[in-house]
């Protein structure tokens, strides 16, 4: 439903975007994730058409965005960062204007902006001028607009920005849902959010694609991940963390607590992932004799650690203290 092929924009000097490309398919959430300035807010701006690429091309439902605008627009629901709105309408009025703007008419026009305002939850402030709406209110609003004419595709810019915790449960939920049967592709600096609505995500750094996959595949790209932690009692840690280190599948040991208990994390060799847990806990039980095992887990990777991985500044990976991604 989504194709960017080879997409690049410039501003003069400066490319904003370099060369990316991905599909997105009905059914799946995408979730573009980077630092300030990376490229996320250009690059969907030119998938909705709204700025045009410097080079490469964009489609939605097979519809070049450049070459055919109208028919590829038709397609689309749009809820830009800082959306803008008619704030002298109440929401209803303003919310049947999108809806006529998309053709709609009589009483399919009356569903589909009961509809969006359902989905939405804005009842109560459904005759409220939008001007005098919270935060939280408007964005919904700007939401509700976005999916007044139930498009098959969405872009989303930072969907969830303002919201209470409260409010982004519900519009995190809102997403999932509507991803069973849309092409959703949305930006956020949430990470958490990524984990719990995304089929699929996309960290982008400088305009340039820098890791693809599912949140599962990109946890796994962190060191954590495989990695066993282990409390036992009867040695202390350094001496447990040095018997560890000798065993032929373990790469590197730390130690997080010599207090009371020896707390160490065991890194498997690259391949070996969580194949460690099973056969390393096999042999640690049968010399169990010398200490008593307290606890014994297999990590997960964490998504946070890639994210900074992959998108730190070279002066940033040289200044940052060596033990923040390992605790």
């Amino acid at each position: 439903m989504i194709k960017v092929e080879n997409l690049t924009k410039a501003f003069g000097s400066k490319v904003a975007v370099n060369n990316i490309s991905f599909n997105v398919e009905r059914g799946e959430v995408l979730g573009f994730l980077g630092p300030n300035g990376a490229g996320k807010s250009t690059t969907m701006r030119m998938i909705t058409g709204f700025i045009p690429p410097s080079d490469g091309k964009a489609s939605v439902g097979g519809h070049d965005v450049v070459e055919n605008p109208i028919a590829a627009k038709q397609l689309l629901g749009y809820l830009p960062e800082a959306a803008p709105v008619y704030v002298d309408m109440t929401v209803k009025s303003f919310l049947t204007f999108c809806a006529e703007l998309s053709g709609m008419r009589g009483d399919s026009l009356k569903k589909a902006v009961n509809r969006a305002v359902e989905l939405c939850f804005l009842e109560p402030v459904l005759y409220q001028s939008v001007d005098t709406l919270s935060k939280g209110y408007r964005h919904r609003t700007c939401l509700a607009q976005a999916i007044v004419h139930d498009p098959p595709v969405l872009v989303m810019d930072e969907p969830t920005d303002g919201l209470d915790p409260n409010q982004k449960h519900e519009i995190r939920t809102l997403i999932r849902r509507m991803g069973e049967n849309k092409a959703i592709i949305f930006s956020t600096h949430i990470l958490e959010e990524v984990e719990a609505v995304c089929s699929r995500a996309i960290i982008i750094d400088r305009g340039v694609v820098v890791a693809a996959g599912t949140p599962e595949e990109l946890k796994r790209r962190s060191e954590l991940g495989g990695a066993v932690r282990i409390s036992v009692r009867g040695i202390t840690a350094p001496q447990f963390a040095d018997r560890l280190s000798a065993l032929p599948q373990v790469r590197k040991v730390t130690v997080l607590d010599n207090n009371g208990s020896a707390t160490v994390r065991v890194y498997p060799h690259d391949g070996v992932g969580k194949d460690l847990n099973g056969d390393f806990v096999r042999g640690l039980l049968e010399a169990s004799n010398c200490w008593q095992v307290l606890d014994v887990r297999t990590e997960e990777g964490r998504l946070d650690e890639v994210f900074r991985k992959l998108t730190w500044s070279d002066t940033a990976k040289k200044t940052e203290p060596a033990t923040a991604i390992a605790s």
